[in-house]
C-alpha cells in the first residue's frame, strides 16, 4: 500500500490527484481526472477497482487512449490507468498445466525460451502491453494470425474490449481465453467458447480486461514481416495514420441498409470530408476519421461528430452509431 500523491487518502497503489488526461491520448484532447490510479500488477488492478468501488465510484479504465475522446475540464471520480502493465510473455511449454496457467505466473528466461517456439505458439499478455509491441514479439517468434492489426494503436485491453480490427481481421481471432475482473471485483479466466465477441465488441459487459492468453499459428518470420508491411503500406494510403486522433470514429453499418458502403465511404458520398470545428477536421484522407490539428477541445471533437451523424442520417436515412467512446460527466457509462 502507498499513500497518494498529494493526499493523505489511502489507495492500493500509486494515485495521482487531478492529472492530465489529453497527453494519455491519441487524439491529445481532454481536461483532468480527479484521480488517476496506477497499478502495476493485476492484484494491484483489482485492488485499485474496489477501493475506487468502495468509495462509490465507478472507475473508467485508461490503456493508450486510442478510441476515447476525454472531455475538457475536470472529469469527476476515478481513471485507472493500465500504462504499467506492459508485460508481453511465453507460457511454459511442455509443463503439466500449461494449459492452465495464470495470467500473472512468473516465467524464467530459460522457461520463456525453449528451442522451437511452434511446440506451443501461444503468448500471453497483460492489459497494458501495447499492440505494436505484441505483435512485434509475435512476429519474432514466427507467430501468425494477428498482423491484420498492424497500425491500430493502443493497448491489450481496448483491443480485446472492443476487438479491435480491421479488413484483414480481428483480435479475437487468435484469442484463447481472457483474464478479467467480473462485476463482483473477482478475478476471473474466461475460455473463448464463453465468449460471444463481435464486431467491434467482444461483449463483456462491465467486466474489465487483465489480460489474455493468444494461439498462434506458426510460419515463417519473412512472410509475417512482409505481410505486415503490406498491410500498413496499404494503411498509410489512406488513413491518417501519423496524425493525432482517436481512430475510427463510427461503426461500419448493416451492409444491406448501407448498400455494403463503409461509414468512412458514406461520409465521403455525403460531402463529409473537410469538415471542421474549431482545430479539429474530417480528414480529406479518410471520412472515418477526425483529427485534432494542434489545438482542438473535446467540444471541437463532440460538436463534429454530431455535425458528421447528422450529416449522413439527412443525406442516407442511416445514423451511424459512434465507435469512439466519449468521457464525459454527463455520459458516466461511456
Amino acid at each position: 500500500m502507498v499513500f497518494a500523491m498529494s493526499s493523505s487518502t489511502l489507495w492500493p497503489c500509486v494515485a495521482i490527484r487531478e492529472a492530465s488526461l489529453a497527453e494519455r491520448t491519441t487524439m491529445r484532447v481532454g481536461g483532468r481526472v480527479e484521480w488517476l490510479l496506477e497499478p502495476t500488477t493485476p492484484d494491484e488492478l483489482a485492488a485499485a477497482n474496489a477501493a475506487a468501488r468502495d468509495r462509490g465510484l465507478r472507475p473508467r479504465v485508461l490503456g493508450g487512449g486510442a478510441n476515447v475522446v476525454i472531455d475538457d475540464g475536470l472529469l469527476p471520480g476515478v481513471v485507472i490507468s493500465t500504462e504499467r502493465l506492459r508485460r508481453v510473455f511465453r507460457p511454459l511449454a511442455g509443463e503439466a498445466g500449461a494449459e492452465s496457467e495464470t495470467l500473472d505466473a512468473e516465467v524464467t528466461p530459460a522457461a520463456i525460451a525453449p528451442p522451437d517456439p511452434a511446440q506451443d505458439p501461444r503468448l500471453v499478455v497483460w492489459c497494458g502491453a501495447t499492440l505494436p509491441a505484441l505483435l512485434r514479439a509475435a512476429r519474432d517468434l514466427g507467430y501468425s494470425g494477428l498482423e491484420g492489426i498492424v497500425g491500430v494503436p493502443g493497448y491489450v485491453g481496448g483491443g480485446v474490449a472492443m476487438n479491435a480490427g480491421g479488413r484483414w481481421g480481428e483480435m479475437w481471432d487468435v484469442i484463447e481465453s481472457v483474464r478479467v475482473i467480473d462485476e463482483d471485483g473477482e478475478l476471473r479466466d474466461l475460455a473463448r467458447d464463453e465468449c460471444t465477441p463481435s464486431y467491434r465488441n467482444a461483449n463483456l459487459g462491465e467486466r474489465i480486461v487483465v489480460g489474455a492468453v493468444l494461439r498462434f499459428h506458426p510460419e515463417p518470420v519473412l512472410v509475417i514481416r512482409e505481410r505486415m508491411r503490406d498491410y500498413l503500406v496499404q494503411k498509410n494510403a489512406v488513413q491518417p495514420v501519423t496524425e493525432w486522433s482517436a481512430g475510427c470514429v463510427f461503426k461500419n453499418p448493416d451492409p444491406e441498409r448501407s448498400e455494403g458502403r463503409s461509414a468512412g465511404k458514406l461520409v465521403d458520398d455525403c460531402g463529409g470530408k473537410g469538415l471542421e470545428r474549431g482545430e479539429a477536421i474530417v480528414s480529406p484522407l479518410h471520412g472515418n476519421f477526425i483529427v485534432n490539428r494542434g489545438k482542438a477541445t473535446a467540444v471541437d471533437v463532440f460538436t463534429l461528430m454530431e455535425d458528421v451523424q447528422d450529416l449522413v442520417a439527412q443525406k442516407t436515412g442511416i445514423r451511424l452509431e459512434f465507435e469512439v467512446k466519449r468521457w464525459r460527466p454527463s455520459d458516466p457509462r461511456e
